[in-house]
């Protein structure tokens, strides 16, 4: 098995390629050992003890390092957790999908919001899942104009996240859908 790795834009997080389906459709991120019950591969990424957050995606991981931990320490024990994973054909998730509150829009609302996770959906997110992360819509309100999105994996905390949302995705929204006026981001 040949794992491949790339850097993100965000210096603490790294993408690993196992060349397999992670997730297959959708995405989960896991923000702490707790959390990380919920896959056997996180688990054993969490144990290594460095690791701060782990991000499955359909065909990727990343992987958050804890804060002055050098990468040439902390790859080969990933790779290995990996692979180990992946040897003794464990599931990723034993839990399945994670539960979502989603709000229900009604009318012209709703229309709008499905255009919003349209857009999100083919044009945003390959995008940001190519540099290891995740763009998810939260909620949508109308009276403001007001779209916020949570972002995911290497994306979160990114420095140059804040600056995605600003002047790529609220732009485009704003183009495409003309009550959309801002974009924030939720936590």
């Amino acid at each position: 098995m040949f794992i491949q790795t790339e850097t993100t834009p965000n210096p603490d997080v790294m993408k690993f390629l196992p060349g397999r389906e992670v997730l297959g459709a959708g995405s989960r991120e896991l923000a702490s050992a707790g959390e990380a019950a919920a896959s056997p591969l996180a688990t054993a990424l969490f144990e290594l003890g460095d690791v701060e957050r782990v991000f499955l995606g359909p065909d990727f991981l990343t992987v958050t390092r804890a804060e002055g931990v050098d990468w040439a320490h902390l790859k080969a024990p990933i790779l290995a957790a990996i692979m180990d994973h992946y040897t003794a054909g464990k599931p990723m998730l034993t839990d399945g999908p994670a539960a979502a509150d989603e709000i229900v829009y009604e009318g012209e609302t709703a229309q709008i919001v499905a255009e919003i996770k349209d857009l999100l959906d083919t044009r945003v997110r390959p995008a940001v899942a190519q540099d290891g992360g995740d763009i998810v819509f939260n909620r949508f309100e109308a009276e403001t104009g007001t779209v916020y999105l949570h972002m995911r994996g290497a994306c979160a905390g990114c420095p140059s996240s804040a600056a995605t949302l600003k002047s790529g995705v609220e732009n485009m929204l704003r183009h495409y859908v003309p009550e959309v006026m801002r974009v924030e981001q939720t936590l």
